[in-house]
This record gives structure tokens, C-alpha cells and sequence, in this order.
């Protein structure tokens, strides 16, 4: 599985989406390699936003190995750490 992170680094989630990575990777054990954050704004998080149809920020998106949709959360608040990490160190 693969995770990703879209969200706007300069933005008024930034701090709460920044907090909750960190602590994602500290209180559950979730290795940052497993995780691929993404600025929405950059080139590569443009595509990706397209490619899952992502129309709010801040987003998780997990994905298969081979980048097949498996779920997603999109908006202002965000999903429990468990259920990411759940994915994330799959």
C-alpha cells in the first residue's frame, strides 16, 4: 500500500496537517519512506490530485502498490491516525 499526502504547505491547514504527520510517524511507528507528501500546487501534485479526483485539501489517498484506488480522506478534518496508519504499514 501507498499513501499519499496532498495539502498546501502556506496554508491555514498546513500547521494541523504538519502536526498530524508527525505525530503519525511518532505515536503509531509509521516510517516517513511509507509516506509521499505532496504540495497540491506542484507539478506532480496537480497530476496526482487529478488522477483520484481530489476536489478538497487537505487529502490522504492509499493506494494499491500499483497505484489502484483503495480509499481516501479529503477536507478540513482529518481521519483517526489508526485508520492511516493501518494502511501505511501495510
Amino acid at each position: 500500500m501507498k499513501t499519499i499526502v496532498l495539502y498546501r504547505p502556506r496554508s491555514e491547514h498546513a500547521r494541523k496537517v504538519e502536526a498530524f504527520l508527525r505525530d503519525l510517524q511518532k505515536q503509531h511507528d509509521v516510517d516517513k519512506s511509507s509516506l509521499r507528501i505532496l504540495d497540491v500546487d506542484s507539478k506532480e501534485g496537480v497530476e496526482v490530485a487529478r488522477i483520484y479526483d481530489v476536489m478538497l485539501m487537505p487529502a490522504i489517498i492509499v493506494t494499491s502498490n500499483d497505484g489502484g484506488y483503495v480509499c481516501s480522506w479529503a477536507g478540513e478534518e482529518l481521519p483517526l491516525m489508526r485508520d492511516v496508519a493501518a494502511y501505511a504499514q501495510r
